[in-house]
């Protein structure tokens, strides 16, 4: 079984899609594709589908769901099941009944949230190795597999919100760290257009608007880069109450009293080059809604 949740969610059994459109049975397939492999406890399904306020019937309605999905597994089963080969696969075997659970099995499928987790792992380690060729081709490579927001066409319930904002935060400190090692390889121009998109986004991360700022500069638009410093001191005073962090601070600076004709450098920072922005888990991070 292959699975995507980085988008619309999907799962497909032989080639053939097992998703139903209902939202209840919808969701309960989204909380089984995300553990995937792993027992899902019946309490768990219950509370993301009713919260703390189940009706009596909801062990019943529950397995009603689960025979509903077994249905849509029994049909793609049977489209690629050959004649003579052995027991056929069962709907059962592929959602499996488990003491105080349910289980998806995959049987060795893809899942694209476990692709991004590796290729993202890789990405980070290439940055700390300083091989920022091969963390900008694994991290694009990461950010490739989301299509949207993660269970972008599902009704969620606590835990699959609560999810979702995890696999959200992932993908920007992904997204983050792909800019940083462009910017390290001296892809500024290139960042511009994406980054303007980012900051109005965002409008309270100070690491992408430490990048803008830096891309800005080296792209020889000086007192635009300024104009962004400015711009997120407002939002953060206004919005949140605070002044930006020291080091985004300290890179103001560094814009103001650089030589024009000498770029700031990310590879021998000083006082007058600013050193890079954080990882955007490093805490200098601050976000607000948009």
């Amino acid at each position: 079984m292959d699975i995507d949740i980085l988008g619309a969610l999907d799962a497909r059994e032989n080639g053939v899609s097992i998703a139903p459109t209902a939202p209840k049975p919808r969701q309960v397939l989204a909380l089984l594709a995300l553990y995937a492999d792993q027992v899902v406890p019946v309490c768990g399904l219950i509370e993301e589908l009713w919260g703390g306020n189940p009706p009596r019937s909801a062990r019943t309605t529950l397995q009603t769901y689960v025979l509903q999905l077994r249905e849509l597994i029994t049909l793609a089963l049977e489209k690629d099941t050959p004649a003579g080969d052995g027991p056929a696969r069962r709907a059962k075997d592929v959602l499996v009944t488990s003491p105080g659970g349910y289980l998806l099995a995959t049987g060795g499928g893809s899942i694209d949230v476990r692709e991004f987790e590796r290729l993202a792992g890789a990405g980070y380690r290439a940055m700390d190795a300083g091989d920022f060729p091969g963390a900008a081709r694994k991290l694009r490579d990461a950010l490739g597999l989301w299509s949207g927001a993660a269970f972008a066409d599902v009704h969620t319930g606590v835990q699959l919100q609560m999810e979702a904002k995890r696999l959200d935060e992932s993908r920007l400190c992904a997204l983050d760290q792909r800019i940083e090692a462009d910017l390290r390889l001296g892809r500024h121009r290139e960042l511009l257009a994406e980054l303007t998109v980012l900051t109005a986004r965002y409008r309270t991360h100070e690491n992408l608007h430490g990048q803008f700022m830096l891309a800005l500069y080296r792209s020889g638009r000086r007192s635009e880069a300024l104009d962004v410093y400015h711009r997120l001191r407002g939002t953060l005073v206004r919005d949140l109450g605070l002044e930006p962090s020291a080091r985004l601070r300290r890179l103001q600076q560094s814009i103001l009293t650089a030589v024009p004709e000498t770029p700031l450098s990310l590879e021998h920072p000083s006082s007058a080059a600013p050193a890079p922005m954080p990882p955007a888990g490093s805490g200098r991070s601050r976000m607000a809604p948009v």
